[in-house]
């Protein structure tokens, strides 16, 4: 999986590094990247290599939060070209539409989904790494939840933002990003909003710019070819923990019969089995090390009817029995 995301992604990371006091060089050396790749902001750089440097920033500043004081100066026209089609869209849900639609002109790694509770709608988003990364979560949220805010203005008042990670010690600079109520150790990452907020008219919008927007986008080259292998393992992100991470559901999500779907994954040279393992295999290491969801919970979380399954699954994948684990992981058993 060769998910690449645009340079623009690290915008303002050198400017963040100089700031903190940190010599960005060597960091860069070690993940394969460099100055010149990051000044060409349309330039595909891997994201395997933009979420570890993230990381390894944060930790050589000793800044937890480096990835949401990235996200603190993004504005709408960090998106490129992509950014015109969104801001003109009638509402912020057709923006949000529009946003999942075209991501992959932005980050392959963003899953996103809309899901509609009553009054209320969670906007899911997921960077789809190989390991779990706190600085490409909060880049990513506060990114989109600046990104909410240009186009609805001051009538932007989310009713939360939700982290599954644990809270910082100093939740000054979330508060300021924010400014609404915070929820760590959540089931998932995303913002929960008024359906009405979301359906309410945009005044900036102008429908022909927006046709004229979206003509350019799509006119423009590939920039890489669709891999049906990260489309499935974005669905499987956001599905496993409602329940609904089959092929059916899947293979609908994508627009595709199941046949197909089976198929296409076969000549990738996988399975969805396969794929349904590698990410309950992620995210069980997220919920077990998290303190705030009892076991019972874990397992509904990864579509496990018993709890007794789930530990023998788990068991078997990391050679502790969950309870172990999550000990020996800094949580309580």
């Amino acid at each position: 999986m060769n998910a690449l995301v645009r340079a623009a992604t690290l915008t303002n990371f050198l400017e963040v590094a100089r700031d903190l006091g940190l010599n960005p060089q060597p960091l860069l050396r070690e993940v394969g990247l460099s100055r010149a790749l990051l000044a060409d902001p349309e330039q595909r750089i891997p994201a395997q290599s933009a979420v570890r440097l993230l990381e390894l920033a944060a930790q050589a500043t000793g800044h937890s939060q480096f990835g949401l004081r990235m996200a603190e100066s993004r504005q709408l026209s960090d998106f490129g070209v992509v950014s015109l089609l969104i801001s003109h869209q009638r509402t912020l849900r057709e923006a949000l539409m529009v946003t999942m639609q075209y991501r992959h002109l932005l980050n392959d790694t963003l899953a996103m989904q809309l899901e509609d509770a009553g009054s209320l709608v969670i906007v899911r988003e997921e960077v789809v790494a190989t390991a779990p990364s706190r600085q490409a979560t909060e880049l990513a949220l506060g990114v989109l939840f600046r990104m909410c805010a240009a186009v609805m203005g001051g009538r932007w008042a989310p009713q939360s933002v939700n982290f599954s990670h644990e809270a910082p010690a100093d939740l000054s600079l979330h508060k300021r990003v924010f400014a609404c109520r915070l929820e760590f150790g959540s089931e998932f990452n995303g913002i929960v909003c008024r359906a009405a907020d979301l359906d309410a008219p945009n005044p900036a919008a102008d429908p022909a710019m927006a046709r004229y927007a979206q003509r350019f986008v799509e006119s423009l080259p590939p920039v890489n070819g669709p891999s049906v292998v990260l489309d499935v393992r974005k669905a499987i992100y956001l599905m496993l923990p409602s329940g609904r991470a089959s092929t059916e559901y899947v293979a609908q999500a994508l627009g595709l019969s199941v046949r197909t779907l089976q198929r296409q994954l076969d000549e990738a040279g996988t399975s969805f089995t396969d794929m349904l393992g590698e990410v309950r295999a992620e995210l069980a290491q997220r919920y077990v090390a998290n303190p705030r969801y009892s076991l019972v919970r874990v397992s509904e979380l990864l579509g496990y009817s018993t709890p007794s399954s789930f530990t023998r699954w788990f068991t078997t994948q990391f050679g502790q029995a969950p309870q172990a684990w999550r000990k020996a992981h800094g949580g309580s058993a």
